[in-house]
């Protein structure tokens, strides 16, 4: 049973950073693309960042192009979300989310994504 549990979430002010981390167990992390999503109160779940799982093909969405990095480390089988510059636009609740499809890549559509985690919060004070 794939199990991907978000953290490093919480509360930051305006222009600071935070790293979320997303640990993934119960398959091989290395086969896998993976994703980031973000969903704010009263609004839709929106993509925010992929990685395919050669750590290849990042793709980023464009309110947060040049302020957020995601990244993978094989050996921790942990996915991360480094966010900097944050502003109160950002403040919602971050999704790892994982895809079912070996050798995968980056891909914005949360469709294509077959595990989910519980999501952590992310506040951003202006």
């Amino acid at each position: 049973q794939v199990e991907l549990v978000e953290s490093g979430g919480g509360l930051v002010q305006a222009g600071g950073s935070l790293r979320l981390s997303c640990a993934h167990s119960g398959r091989t992390f290395s086969n896998y693309g993976m994703g980031w999503f973000r969903q704010a109160p009263g609004k839709e779940r929106e993509f925010v960042a992929a990685i395919s799982w050669t750590g290849g093909g990042p793709r980023y969405a464009d309110s947060v192009k040049g302020r957020f990095t995601i990244s993978r480390d094989y050996a921790k089988t942990t996915l991360y979300l480094q966010m900097n510059s944050l502003n109160p636009e950002d403040t919602a609740i971050y999704y790892c989310a994982a895809r079912g499809k070996a050798y995968s890549i980056a891909v914005s559509s949360p469709s294509q994504y077959h595990y989910w985690g519980q999501g952590t919060q992310v506040t951003v004070s202006s």
